[in-house]
């Protein structure tokens, strides 16, 4: 408790330092969230319909999933240098393989038969994707993204051992110093912004499931009986 009313106090008196660090942690959470989306989405939803295109690239991202982040930081420093950059660049390789993995699965696992009710609707095939297909993979694909951004929480403090800012910086400097009170400023902070995006991406995930069949059959009977009654 002692170590913890320290680390309050640490926050408070260097309120500014922790609000630069904590914009920076968003930063570089954010950008290579942004990369990985536009780049892991539409290679997923490639990977979902070429098979070939499914083993080139599930296996190339499933290969850097081996590669510690920080081993990537560091091959990045020689051509990017110690910059935000580099962090990014690892970042955004850790974030690619749930969000185009999931995607894929996402995709695959829709079954056929409803693609085939849909087009027997007269749906285009554009309007299948949209309309039927996207709603169906929303909540494997969300799953993706929630792995994907808990782990660039996390692991964004490692941009901190190359000079790129973060709410690692107080960690690298609570470790240097051997201040646990410093290095609590940091680590909460990130802890707390993993439980928020872990938490909020559960609730939408949930949100956008699609109903199960018990459900759908007790809709209809209420509508039926509501029309009955009426």
């Amino acid at each position: 408790m002692n170590t913890l009313m320290k680390a309050i106090d640490y926050a408070t008196i260097n309120l500014d330092q922790l609000m630069a660090a904590l914009s920076q942690h968003l930063l570089l959470v954010g950008m290579p969230m942004a990369i990985g989306l536009g780049l892991g989405l539409p290679l997923g939803f490639l990977s979902s319909r070429s098979r070939s295109a499914s083993t080139i690239l599930i296996n190339s991202f499933n290969a850097l999933r081996v590669i510690p982040s920080l081993a990537i930081l560091f091959v990045a420093i020689p051509y990017f240098g110690l910059t935000f950059t580099s962090a990014a660049i690892a970042l955004t390789l850790l974030v690619m393989p749930p969000i185009l993995i999931s995607t894929d699965v996402a995709f695959r696992s829709i079954e056929p038969t409803v693609q085939e009710a849909a087009k027997g609707m007269g749906m285009t095939p554009r309007q299948v994707i949209q309309q039927v297909e996207i709603p169906l993979a929303l909540p494997v694909m969300i799953a993706g993204i929630k792995t994907a951004t808990v782990e660039v929480i996390a692991s964004a403090t490692l941009a901190a051992f190359i000079g790129a800012g973060g709410l690692g910086s107080f960690i690298v400097l609570g470790f240097a110093l051997y201040d646990k009170a410093i290095l609590l400023v940091g680590a909460i902070p990130v802890a707390l912004l993993a439980l928020i995006a872990e938490v909020s991406l559960s609730v939408l995930q949930r949100s956008l499931q699609p109903p199960t069949a018990k459900s759908l059959i007790v809709q209809n009977a209420s509508e039926k009986r509501y029309i009955n009654l009426t």
